[in-house]
């Protein structure tokens, strides 16, 4: 057993797919963990029907599954029983995460910068955020179980005392203070976002393949969506005399109108007279073959992929919001409290990142500076040039 502890931690073999996390729809829970057998877990959807009756969205019940599901993996491997686990077996779990090949992204080149973009590429690991919530959400598991008197005696994942004291008092509106992580958790980078310059846009729309395709990615350039809130949006949900679009917001869960650009519109029309009309309660964005079926999230990223391996580029998704929010905020008619009732950002300290000057701009300016003729050194009006050369030397 500690060979097994010992490839897993250092990532040399991989975890046994077995279990799923499966929609529940006719039940409380939207999503429930199962185990090789299809047998509920019921451990974790006690926890799971916790999250649900404190109004966590169905999302949010998906992802911390998720988690559940691949720390049941790694205790299925060291035989371990979720409630003698201990430090020692959540230091397998990072161990391995920090090693393994992360199956959504094994084409990671390993940090090497994109020429076209500029933007770093992923490694072909778990990001630091994926394993810091991977801990939040086993910590959570854990100290729910405790309440009951369930579980190990004490929270298998190390928590940090003087972090919690001090974010317990904080007002939004202050600066995050400076604290030590807790003990397993990761640093994470702090990254500017990457918006899209109006050049690699036409580019982007240009090769698109259907109007299907171009509608998408053109209201996400434009209302600056979340991928998850664009993909949503139904047919009575599209409102062509006000120029906008409703959709659900991540956070808040409210039904929001977000407006978008004319261009967006033309191709949303064009995509309607190509493949039908959706019906008021019908999600707008359709798969175009075989069986009419709701667009997912990974159908769409994979539009954006196929356009990426056209151009040589590496943008996302999520690059398209980050691309708008920059267009707005760099426009003088629009002040920032405006620019966060479109996005729906409720801090100020949210859009800090998009005020920074863009890098690629700067760059610009830099070469510009090099390239510009020196100014001519000359005398300031009044005085006599035979005068300051007496003086001076010359």
């Amino acid at each position: 057993m500690d060979e097994v502890r010992r490839t897993l931690l250092e990532g040399r073999t991989g975890l046994l797919a077995v279990g799923a996390v499966r929609p529940c729809l006719t039940r409380l829970l939207p999503f429930v963990v199962v185990d090789e057998d299809e047998a509920e877990i019921e451990v974790f959807s006690v926890f799971l029907r916790d999250l649900v009756l404190t109004d966590m969205s169905p999302l949010t019940v998906r992802s911390y599954g998720n988690d559940l599901l691949r720390w049941w993996r790694v205790l299925q491997l060291i035989g371990v029983t979720w409630d003698q686990a201990g430090r020692a077996d959540v230091e397998v779990m990072v161990g391995w995460m920090r090693s393994a090949v992360n199956p959504q992204r094994r084409d990671g080149t390993g940090g090497a910068v994109n020429p076209r973009t500029g933007k770093r590429a992923l490694s072909s690991g778990y990001a630091p955020a994926t394993i810091n919530h991977a801990l939040a959400v086993l910590s959570s598991f854990y100290a729910f179980h405790a309440r009951f008197g369930r579980g190990p005696v004490i929270n298998p994942v190390p928590e940090s005392v003087g972090r919690r004291a001090k974010l317990a008092h904080r007002s939004p509106l202050e600066e995050m203070p400076r604290v030590r992580r807790a003990a397993l958790r990761q640093k994470t980078p702090v990254l500017a976002p990457r918006s899209i310059s109006d050049e690699l846009v036409d580019e982007l729309v240009g090769v698109l393949r259907t109007s299907r395709d171009r509608a998408l990615v053109t209201l996400y350039l434009s209302t600056g969506a979340r991928a998850s809130e664009l993909l949503g949006v139904r047919g009575d949900q599209v409102d062509w005399a006000g120029q906008r679009v409703w959709v659900i917001s991540k956070g808040s869960r409210a039904l929001e109108p977000v407006p978008a650009s004319p261009e967006a519109f033309r191709y949303l029309a064009a995509y309607f007279h190509e493949h039908g009309t959706p019906g008021a309660d019908e999600v707008i964005w359709r798969t175009l073959h075989g069986k009419s079926r709701p667009l997912n999230y990974h159908a769409a990223r994979r539009i954006l992929q196929r356009a990426n391996d056209v151009l040589g580029t590496d943008w996302t998704l999520h690059d398209l919001r980050h691309t708008t929010i920059t267009r707005m905020v760099s426009d003088p008619n629009l002040t920032v409290p405006e620019v966060m009732a479109v996005t729906r950002h409720r801090r100020v300290s949210s859009m800090s990142p998009y005020l920074r000057p863009r890098i690629d701009e700067v760059f610009e300016k830099v070469q510009e500076h090099f390239a510009a003729p020196r100014p001519e050194r000359s005398l300031t009006p009044g005085y006599d040039a035979d005068d300051f050369s007496a003086v001076f030397g010359g």
